[in-house]
């Protein structure tokens, strides 16, 4: 797996061809609020934003961060309106007398405020459905500037809307991350496409891969930019440790017309680096585990060191756990684990770990929690007690027919979450590796 320590890089393998890349539009995003300007608040939606604009092939030019000020706010929404052909704000929708942007924006647009019923009569229905009373200040959220485009929030009380300042179209869309989500993909980025003059659908095939470096994926998956005829089509990276994400963009005018395109560039993809993809699109690995434990009426036992809980954490979240989690044994020190399994002491925590003692120890949680299968994992650390450089993580799967044993070295290339956070994922991809019969141990690159 890559041990690099650069997280949440993306790149292309190659720029974009003419043909996919949009009428060159000047995007530009202002995000708002106090608590993004003063660092309080960590601003994830302006990163999202520019990402999925990106996919689709229009790239952002500047952005903005503006605190709940007036005087600040309508200074950059007059400068935006004057450079951009586009710009995104995010934030400042809501009920609150710190939420100013359809104040601002109506004010930049030279009209006034005026009451949107429609919307009103939307929030009331979302309050009554909810059994909730519905407070006077949700009103201003009905408030628009007179020239304002609704733009649909399905979700939220919070209404989107679009109008022009300046020589730009400003889209505004609510600072709650779920609704800005849905908004985005569904609504504003098909009108950016359309303004562009573009092919307005566009599709993002992702593939989540977990024990390649970007460069080992990008030697194995060597050509395939080059091979695509359809120059609409690009192949791109993402690395976000443990996973690296392998994206195919595309974008056409009809969906049906748009996946046929992709089918065989996807299974193409798979064939050279299928069993690292430990799942596609929205899919999580631990989501794959559960699926295929269904499918077997298979269940399962974990009993694990140095990652905290998180393996048991993230299958014991899931809606279908109760189906298949059994039992999730946790503790920091290996001789604790000898007692919680019934094993002689010393066994676990007399030394350096052994795939015989590991054996073991995966039998003994298989008979003792009664479960179909059982993960452990468990490691030794370097320089007890002091900063670790390392640790050889130790994970094995059992069943009523056999144990497999894994071993693998981790660097701590910063603070402990990462040496757990690599564990977690090679601990749940053992999993994953033999329930679907793949070889467990499969040779990892060792990109820095």
């Amino acid at each position: 797996m890559s041990t690099s320590p650069r997280q949440h890089i993306a790149r292309t393998i190659l720029p974009p061809s003419p043909a996919f890349a949009a009428t060159y539009m000047r995007i530009e995003i202002i995000c708002t609020g106090d608590e993004i300007l003063t660092g309080k608040t960590v601003n994830t939606n302006f990163s999202y934003i520019s990402g999925k604009l990106a996919e689709a092939g229009l790239a952002v030019a500047r952005g903005t961060t503006v605190g709940d000020d007036r005087d600040s706010l309508l200074e950059a929404f007059r400068l935006a309106g004057e450079r951009a052909d586009a710009v995104i704000v995010n934030g400042g929708l809501g009920p609150t007398v710190d939420d100013l942007s359809q104040e601002i924006a109506a004010k930049a647009a030279g009209v006034s405020l005026v009451l949107n019923q429609e919307w009103l009569e939307r929030i009331e229905a979302l309050f009554r459905r909810h059994n909730l009373v519905m407070q006077p200040n949700n009103r201003k959220q009905a408030l628009l500037p007179a020239t304002a485009e609704l733009i649909d929030n399905p979700i939220g009380t919070a209404c989107g809307f679009e109008l022009d300042i300046g020589g730009a179209r400003f889209y505004f869309t609510p600072g709650v991350p779920k609704e800005l989500y849905l908004m985005l993909e569904e609504q504003i980025i098909p009108r950016l496409l359309t303004r562009s003059g573009t092919a307005a659908i566009s599709r993002v095939k992702r593939f989540h891969l977990f024990g390649l470096g970007e460069s080992h994926a990008d030697s194995l998956l060597e050509g395939i930019q080059d091979s695509l005829r359809d120059r609409d089509v690009k192949l791109g990276f993402q690395s976000h440790y443990p996973q690296l994400e392998v994206k195919l963009a595309a974008r056409g005018h009809d969906a049906g017309e748009l996946l046929g395109r992709l089918e065989p560039i996807e299974a193409e993809v798979r064939k050279r680096v299928g069993n690292f993809i430990v799942a596609e699109d929205d899919a999580t690995l631990e989501g794959i585990i559960a699926e295929i434990l269904g499918r077997q009426a298979a269940s399962l036992a974990v009993v694990e060191t140095l990652t905290s809980g998180l393996i048991s954490a993230r299958l014991a979240r899931l809606p279908t756990a109760g189906g298949f989690f059994r039992r999730g044994l946790i503790a920091a020190a290996a001789a604790e684990i000898e007692t919680l399994l019934g094993l002689p002491g010393g066994s676990l925590s007399g030394g350096p770990l052994t795939e015989a003692a590991m054996r073991e120890a995966a039998r003994a949680a298989f008979r003792q929690t009664g479960s179909t299968h059982a993960l452990v994992v468990l490691a030794d650390r370097d320089d007890a007690g002091q900063p670790a450089p390392g640790a050889t993580v130790w994970i094995a799967v059992a069943t009523a027919q056999e144990v497999a044993v894994r071993k693998s070295r981790l660097l701590r290339f910063s603070d402990d979450d990462w040496l757990r956070t690599g564990a977690v994922e090679m601990g749940l991809d053992t999993l994953r590796r033999f329930l679907l019969g793949l070889p467990i141990a499969e040779k990892i690159d060792a990109e820095t």
